[in-house]
């Protein structure tokens, strides 16, 4: 988090969550209920593959998911890209532009939630895309396991299960519905390679979080999956007070990947382990993670725009077409003569970097102090 700004951003999503309990979001407007990635950050969308094949730039990530406002996802993605434009030593124009096109962008979305990508991707968008349709199994396993043999290495990142951890890990993988989720066919089985701890970034910290190494057997056939299994706790995204949704996290985080990112929901399922609600999902070698570290003044307002289109159809495929008119008329509104964004965008964005980069130079001090000693 120390290392940038944007990186601060990311890292910190509960005081992003502080400011819209705060008086400052109360110019925000109403939108429908719907499902929410809570933590809509650039860095949650990327390249997701499909079961068959297929390669979208879908949202990533829905520890957060929660049936909510929708201009709440519009606000988080407008201040990372923000922050991704002053990390990138973007003059405060570009800034300005890149505002007006997440707009621009969500509401063409909300228009036209059918229309495909455009056939030219911005650069970076393209770059991974690029990265992410030539992967295979191998890249994979080199990139988590730091090896291709059937084996989870253990050291820094994966530790080893206690022998109540295994077996419980053992009696799970033999669950009805965990045997499907693998399954290439009626007659495959499935078997459990190995298994670890995983430590994955400060979200799993303190967390149940497991790499499993899987062999999907069909016949004559085998083939190796590599498995995420995460616990899923109490969303802090604010959502809709009367909204109907699970009961339980694990369940409510699957329930929102359907909505929003079908092609990882497709293979996302929720079930317990050791009395904790966890979701599991089949890692792809395409799934990727869309990085803006060298971001460009020439194609900065491009990915505002092609990003709030990926963010605007995940919404927009909730709804019916009277309500996306409804959503995009609420949209239009407050709008200024100097800037063609919601003067409530435009003041949250601004309101928000502010207090994002006092308290990120606060935790670099409190960082360099600590390491000091």
């Amino acid at each position: 988090m120390a290392s940038s700004a944007h990186a601060y951003v990311r890292g910190s999503t509960a005081k992003f969550y502080e400011w819209l309990d705060s008086s400052s979001a109360s110019a925000l407007p109403r939108g429908p209920a719907m499902w929410i990635c809570g933590d809509c950050h650039v860095g949650n969308l990327g390249p997701v593959a499909h079961a068959d094949g297929r390669v979208e730039v879908q949202i990533r990530d829905l520890d957060q998911s929660v049936i909510g406002n929708p201009a709440h996802d519009l606000v988080r993605l407008a201040l990372s890209l923000a922050m991704a434009a002053r990390g990138a030593d973007l003059p405060g124009v570009t800034t300005a532009v890149m505002i007006e096109q997440v707009v621009a962008g969500y509401e063409r979305a909300l228009t036209a939630p059918g229309r495909k990508d455009p056939a030219r991707l911005p650069p970076s968008v393209h770059f991974v895309m690029r990265q992410a349709v030539r992967r295979s199994w191998k890249h994979l396993m080199r990139e988590r396991l730091d090896d291709v043999t059937p084996t989870i290495p253990l050291g820094a990142r994966f530790w080893p299960l206690s022998r109540t951890e295994a077996r419980a890990t053992v009696e799970m993988m033999a669950k009805p519905e965990l045997q499907a989720l693998f399954a290439s066919s009626e007659g495959s089985s499935t078997e459990l390679l190995d298994a670890a701890y995983w430590m994955k970034g400060c979200s799993s910290l303190g967390k149940l979080r497991l790499a499993l190494l899987v062999r999907v057997h069909d016949g004559d056939r085998r083939t190796l999956r590599l498995v995420d299994v995460k616990e899923a706790v109490a969303a802090f995204a604010p959502r809709y007070a009367d909204s109907q949704m699970p009961t339980v996290n694990a369940e409510r985080v699957v329930q929102g990947a359907r909505n929003l990112s079908p092609f990882l929901g497709e293979r996302m399922i929720a079930t317990r382990l050791l009395d904790r609600s966890v979701f599991i999902r089949e890692l792809l070698p395409q799934d990727l993670k869309l990085e803006l570290d060298e971001l460009t003044q020439a194609e900065a307002s491009e990915v505002a725009r092609y990003l709030a289109q990926v963010v605007g159809r995940a919404h927009a495929r909730q709804l019916d077409s009277a309500q996306r008119k409804s959503w995009r008329k609420e949209l239009g509104r407050h709008r200024p003569k100097s800037i063609d964004a919601p003067s409530w965008l435009w003041g949250s964005v601004v309101e928000l970097v502010s207090s994002h980069e006092a308290a990120y130079l606060n935790h670099c001090r409190k960082y360099a102090l600590e390491g000091a000693r």
